[in-house]
């Protein structure tokens, strides 16, 4: 009797197809409400390191004086403790999620402002 069950639901799967996402061929779309990674508007951080205190796997790292912000993508477990905590919102979730690897990853973020230029500062200065 269990044959043709076996039989019954071994037809029923072959004219089905799969079940399951063939990953490196078809990419699922994610979820609307899903944490992927971190991303950062460089230009609005402050770099004043909230964020790497917050991060309970020490994922980020932020230098003030060279005003460089990095993530160490395999440490990080996307909590969004991070962008919750972050003064000036440069921090967001977003949707997409880090690609697959057999290396540790880390993106370093540096900021292109220039202090020292003094015309640079007087014409911004100007402007506001």
């Amino acid at each position: 009797m269990s044959f043709f069950t076996m039989t019954k639901t071994l037809i029923k799967s072959i004219f089905h197809g799969p079940y399951t996402v063939r990953y490196p061929l078809e990419k699922k779309e994610p979820f609307p409400a899903s944490r992927g990674r971190i991303e950062i508007n460089i230009q609005d951080c402050i770099f004043c390191g909230l964020c790497a205190r917050r991060c309970p796997t020490g994922a980020i790292n932020v230098e003030k004086p060279e005003s460089r912000w990095s993530i160490n993508r395999l440490r990080c477990i996307q909590c969004g403790y991070c962008s919750e905590v972050c003064p000036k919102k440069c921090l967001k979730m977003n949707n997409m999620y880090p690609a697959p690897s057999f290396e540790n990853i880390e993106d370093v973020y540096q900021n292109a402002r220039v202090p020292d230029n003094k015309e640079n500062n007087r014409n911004i200065a100007g402007a506001c």
